[in-house]
């Protein structure tokens, strides 16, 4: 009874939000047109079944996780403790929710569709999926999307069909393969049909992974629990990361690798677990002292069964301890890990291109791809008996000093910061910032 009651009292504070404050946010804008020309953005108003009315499903599937406790702070979730903040326990799925509240502090916003360069669709796709994925509708996934495409050629149908959709975008927080199940598949298999709907092929879908060759999707990152809201905060948090002793070569958070068929987790932990000592076996150098420090080669976080996915504090202290993070792809190439390492300083290390460099080019732009990251390719790794901590290891001290100062720096690229932040951290752009300024330029370059 007591959640139930938690998860109304979250809706009412939802409802009263977008209705009765984001109006009001529209109103407070008086950006100059010459800072906002060619930046203008329309948020179109959809009716609540394609948005708020869909968080009360929020624990209606069994078969994947209630995620009603972390519609709190609008998506960000609770706090990770009372006194915290700028940590949370949020849930990537959400990013919808996250998304929808930030646009509204965007400066350049206008009510009219015919001023704006972009027309942000504020629809919960992701949280609409689940009764597809797990729901009664899981039989009837090529229907997703219908509705809204009725919607929006139906109620002033002007503004899709003016530049034939070209120019909307919208946030779904899943990976793009949830999405992308063909039409024609009969009886269906996993996913939706969203973004197989030949009408929404010119639309800009931001997902959490993207595939490789449909243009109309591009990635965005996963948000972590790391949402401050100030400067002061953000940068009390980059001292921790720069003061940090990293007493281990390299860092595995994650689950997976227990089968006996070769595959890049598996090696990882085999590898781990042969060399996951102190210094009675083994000494490497700390990037922090010309001292040898005796030190563990290899650390791991069992995130086995989702036990780490809202708990940050699992996996951070291991991973602001850790000069390397490993990043092999799991059941999809991407992964969560990859920005809470960024957010930790910790050195993310890639085993396919795949997991980063061919999806956030936006937010980790490609051709410095080599300064804040290693990549050691899985295959020589899994086949040909290559050490990852051997790899690693031959790295000059004064290199990985380097590559974990550029981690640092690009830490405010892949946050989201908390809505309502002070002005000094809004100077600053984050994911959010980001990516609306590539939607902007995506657009451009096709109208």
């Amino acid at each position: 009874m007591a959640s139930s009651k938690s998860t109304v009292t979250t809706l009412t504070i939802f409802i009263v939000f977008f209705f009765f404050i984001e109006p009001r946010i529209s109103q407070q804008i008086s950006t100059a047109d010459s800072e906002c020309s060619g930046r203008w953005i329309h948020i179109r108003t959809l009716p609540s079944r394609f948005n708020l009315d869909l968080l009360s499903t929020c624990n209606r599937y069994p078969l994947t996780d209630d995620l009603c406790p972390f519609l709190a702070n609008h998506g960000l979730g609770p706090k990770t403790h009372a006194r915290s903040r700028s940590w949370y326990r949020t849930d990537p799925l959400l990013l919808e929710l996250i998304f929808h509240r930030r646009i509204l502090e965007y400066p350049c916003l206008t009510p009219d569709p015919k001023l704006a360069s972009a027309v942000y669709l504020p629809y919960y796709a992701g949280i609409d999926s689940l009764r597809y994925l797990y729901g009664s509708d899981v039989n009837s996934s090529a229907d997703h999307g219908s509705d809204l495409l009725e919607f929006l050629t139906r109620d002033s149908p002007e503004i899709w069909s003016r530049r034939s959709g070209h120019d909307h975008f919208l946030v779904m927080a899943r990976p793009a393969w949830d999405f992308s199940q063909p039409l024609t598949v009969d009886p269906p298999i996993w996913g939706t049909s969203f973004l197989e709907r030949p009408e929404f092929f010119n639309l800009t879908a931001l997902t959490l992974e993207s595939r490789f060759w449909p243009w109309q999707e591009q990635a965005v990152p996963y948000p972590t629990s790391f949402h401050p809201h100030s400067m002061p905060f953000l940068e009390s948090w980059i001292r921790r990361v720069r003061r940090s002793r990293r007493t281990s070569l390299m860092l595995f958070a994650g689950g997976g690798g227990t089968s006996t068929t070769p595959n890049i987790r598996r090696s990882i932990r085999l590898e781990c677990t042969n060399t996951n000592v102190t210094d009675t076996e083994s000494e490497i150098t700390s990037d922090f002292s010309s001292e040898t420090r005796k030190s563990k080669i290899c650390d791991f976080v069992d995130c086995s069964n989702g036990i780490c996915e809202h708990d940050p504090i699992r996996f951070m202290r291991p991973m602001l301890q850790s000069s390397f993070c490993l990043q092999p792809p799991g059941d999809t190439p991407t992964r969560k890990a990859t920005f809470d390492g960024i957010i930790a300083g910790c050195i993310p290390v890639f085993f396919e291109d795949q997991t980063a460099k061919m999806q956030y080019k936006w937010h980790l732009p490609e051709e410095e791809f080599s300064e804040f990251s290693v990549t050691i390719p899985k295959e020589g790794v899994v086949f040909r008996g290559v050490r990852i901590a051997d790899v690693l290891m031959s790295i000059p001290k004064e290199e990985v000093a380097r590559l974990r100062e550029r981690v640092i720096e690009m830490m405010p690229r892949v946050m989201y910061r908390r809505h309502g932040a002070s002005m000094g951290l809004m100077n600053k752009k984050d994911a959010v910032d980001i990516a609306i300024d590539g939607v902007l330029k995506k657009i451009k370059a096709r109208v």
